[in-house]
């Protein structure tokens, strides 16, 4: 990894990725997106990873968006990777599961990032929007069309509109983030979430989320189709026996991911 984005295996089968540039209010340069790139792959590589957090360093922002530094420097094709688009992540494929940890603000390509992931848990205190139109810009890795999915129509092009964003608790209650807490407890919490996710059966953890990340993409007819192929993956499995097998000894589950 880089100085600028932090890779730790903080517990089994759960890593924590922070983006460490707290002076910049983690925003994003080139360093960052190919630190997050490389982290998305480590993690993907890795059969022993089940869930990520992504989080920032210090207490003021979970990301700023793009270094408008390296933007008016003409560096800006730098903060995203021809893999995975803007910050090395917005259009990553991944399997595995991504809980956002927005300890601070999540502003800009910061929200996107947060949108990009699957869960996510915010500050009290944090805001969350899309002021591209302030700057003469566009919302471009993935917020102009991910935000109306993910809110009511209204609000989301309200925000996209005005650049205004809005606070945790409205975020939650339309449904944008999973949980909010107080700023300290932001990390624990999306650990939290991470652990409830890795008591299941990693493998049908991935095959469900591919599926139900499509869900507002793909007619039905593909989704049944991705239904039906998902689950003759499962059977194949150890872990498709190994599930009704502890139910019957009434013990917790051993999955082995395979």
């Amino acid at each position: 990894m880089s100085e600028a984005v932090l890779f730790e295996v903080v517990e089994p089968h759960v890593a924590l990725v922070t983006i460490n540039r707290p002076e910049a209010r983690n925003a994003v340069n080139a360093a960052v997106a190919a630190g997050l790139e490389a982290a998305v792959d480590r993690a993907e590589a890795d059969p022993e990873i089940w869930a990520v957090v992504l989080t920032g360093a210090g207490p003021h922002a979970f990301c700023a968006g793009a270094d408008l530094k390296e933007v008016s420097a003409g560096r800006s094709a730098g903060l995203a990777t021809e893999r995975h688009g803007f910050a090395g992540f917005v259009r990553a494929a991944r399997t595995k599961l991504w809980i956002a940890a927005a300890q601070g603000h999540a502003l800009a390509g910061g929200l996107e990032l947060l949108l990009a992931c699957d869960m996510a848990v915010a500050a009290e205190t944090a805001n969350l929007g899309l002021p591209e139109v302030k700057r003469s810009l566009v919302a471009a890795a993935g917020g102009v069309f991910r935000l109306p999915r993910a809110l009511p129509k209204a609000i989301a092009l309200q925000m996209i509109a005005t650049g205004e964003p809005i606070p945790a608790s409205l975020a939650l209650q339309h449904g944008l983030v999973n949980a909010v807490v107080p700023a300290a407890d932001v990390r624990e919490a999306a650990l939290g979430l991470a652990r409830r996710v890795t008591a299941n059966a990693p493998v049908a953890v991935r095959e469900s989320l591919a599926i139900a990340r499509q869900a507002l993409v793909l007619d039905d007819e593909a989704l049944w189709r991705m239904s039906r192929e998902a689950s003759a993956r499962i059977k194949e499995t150890e872990d498709f026996q190994e599930g009704p097998r502890a139910f019957v000894e009434k013990r917790p589950p051993r999955w082995v991911g395979r």
